[in-house]
């Protein structure tokens, strides 16, 4: 036969019916993509005002130290973070402390560290300001004050007892906006009801929202699909496009920029259509339209509900109409699984070496 029989059941243990079903309300604190949030750098300590005085030594002069810096606001890439959802509003650096007698420094404030996902953008008044597309990558969003002087630092052969000091900074205030791109290996690309996050909830543990109407994906989910070398190969289910997606129609631009972080794309068909091949056509413009080139990436046809009977007569046609791999599937009952699961594997291979010849590390989960 065209496709294998097996169940969801069967294979790695995936069982469909036993995940709790969750709506897609309840996921959406899950998965936050943007995030508006005020950031201020610490404010510096003011400077030291004393004069130092021991017997014998009654007109010691001026010994007041500088104040410590305000400490940073650090936006810092991490891996392990996955949405913008543990990003508070208000973030504010630690301030400095304030000079001591006896020329002692004022101790500089601690930096503060943000945790943010792999591929967040930093945008400052709709321009880009940063892009961490590296773990461990660090952006200072805003720096802290300057510690202020003491009155040590005005002594001078004019002034031999200056009673001068100025207070610390303030430090660096911004309000940035923090937009995320995910940057799975694979990207889910297809039309409302096309059967996405079926597809998802049977390759990997994700649980996405399944329903029998449209734009029951919301969020973006990432599902992680493990194989037994302990290779982990990230797919997004991207929410469903519709026609004019480029100009902001349906739920647009928002989640059309997850799928240009994507290395290699999934174009989930509905096989049950008529000239299933025209919505092919639809979801690879609305991709060149939104970024040139962005259609011609790594690709493999998914024709989805190959289990209903008209699915079986468009999938020879839909084959005809295109060059690329097709592969007929259930994400249902979990038929023809297997052949996925091999080519996504070559997919990721590929991307692996390429990135490797380029002397670039490539993205690992």
């Amino acid at each position: 036969p065209a496709f294998s029989t097996t169940c969801v059941k069967c294979s790695k243990n995936r069982r469909l019916r036993q995940k709790r079903a969750i709506s897609e309300k309840k996921l959406t604190r899950y998965f936050v993509d943007h995030r508006r949030v005020r950031v201020v750098g610490g404010q510096g300590g003011g400077g030291g005002h004393s004069f130092h005085s021991e017997p014998r030594k009654i007109f010691g002069g001026p010994d007041g130290g500088n104040g410590g810096d305000g400490g940073h606001v650090i936006l810092k890439a991490d891996r392990q973070t996955k949405s913008l959802s543990s990003v508070l509003p208000f973030y504010q650096g630690v301030h400095g402390e304030r000079g001591g007698s006896k020329n002692c420094y004022g101790a500089n404030g601690a930096c503060v560290y943000v945790k943010v996902p792999v591929g967040t953008l930093v945008k400052e008044d709709g321009n880009i300001v940063a892009d961490l597309t590296q773990d461990g990558e660090e952006y200072v969003a805003a720096y802290g004050g300057a510690g202020g002087k003491g009155n040590r630092f005005f002594l001078s052969n004019e002034n031999r007892a200056p009673t001068l000091f100025t207070p610390g900074e303030p430090g660096q205030d911004r309000v940035l906006h923090l937009e995320l791109k995910t940057t799975a290996h694979a990207g889910l690309v297809g039309f409302p009801n096309a059967g996405k996050s079926s597809l998802l909830r049977a390759i990997s543990r994700a649980r996405p929202a399944v329903a029998a109407y449209p734009f029951t994906t919301l969020n973006p989910h990432v599902g992680i699909v493990h194989y037994q070398d302990y290779e982990q190969v990230a797919v997004a289910d991207i929410p469903g496009l519709i026609k004019g997606a480029h100009q902001n129609r349906g739920l647009g631009m928002a989640f059309l920029r997850h799928i240009e972080r994507c290395h290699f794309l999934l174009y989930v068909v509905d096989l049950s259509v008529s000239q299933p091949w025209i919505q092919l056509q639809d979801l690879k413009y609305e991709l060149e339209q939104y970024k040139k080139g962005l259609s011609e990436r790594p690709c493999v046809i998914i024709g989805n509900k190959i289990d209903l009977a008209e699915s079986r007569s468009n999938l020879p046609l839909l084959k005809e109409q295109v060059q690329d791999r097709v592969i007929a599937l259930s994400a249902l009952r979990g038929d023809n699984l297997e052949e996925l699961f091999f080519y996504l594997r070559e997919l990721y291979d590929t991307y692996v070496k390429t990135e490797q010849s380029r002397g670039q590390s490539p993205v690992k989960w």
